[in-house]
This record gives C-alpha cells, structure tokens and sequence, in this order.
C-alpha cells in the first residue's frame, strides 16, 4: 500500500498598502537607485510615491518585505 498524500491548503496573505516614499527614504536611495536595485521602472516608482497608483501583487509583496528587510533583499538581489 502507497502513503497517503496530505496536501494543506495555502495560506492567504493580505498585504496592507504601502507608503513607497517612506520605504525608499529608508533605504536612503534615490529614486534612481531604487528603482535599479529593486527592477522597478522610474516612472512607476514616481507614480506610487505620488499616490497616482498603487503597488499590485508581486510589486506589493517585494515592497512589503523591502520594508522589514531591505538589506536582505538587497544582499539576495546581488550579484
């Protein structure tokens, strides 16, 4: 006889929004510097730190963990 195979279910995440002014300010890069390090355009970086739009789906969860974790980010985007 086989084992029997027990799948959980994912568990769903809820990120808050984020204020991606402060998040950059803290990193203490431009925006420049920021959108290179994190692969985020210029222009998108502009529009969310002015509230035009919103960070959505995998840009909202990088943002969120940049904010706890910037250095981390930083270390396992390096090359």
């Amino acid at each position: 006889m086989g084992k029997a195979i027990v799948r959980e279910k994912a568990k769903v995440r809820e990120f808050t929004p984020v204020d991606v002014k402060n998040i950059r300010a803290r990193t203490g890069m431009s925006q420049n510097e920021f959108a290179l390090a994190f692969g985020i355009s210029v222009s998108t970086l502009r529009h969310w730190e002015r509230g035009d739009r919103t960070p959505q789906g995998p840009a909202l969860v990088l943002l969120n963990v940049v904010a706890k974790e910037p250095k981390a980010v930083l270390k396992a985007l390096s090359h």
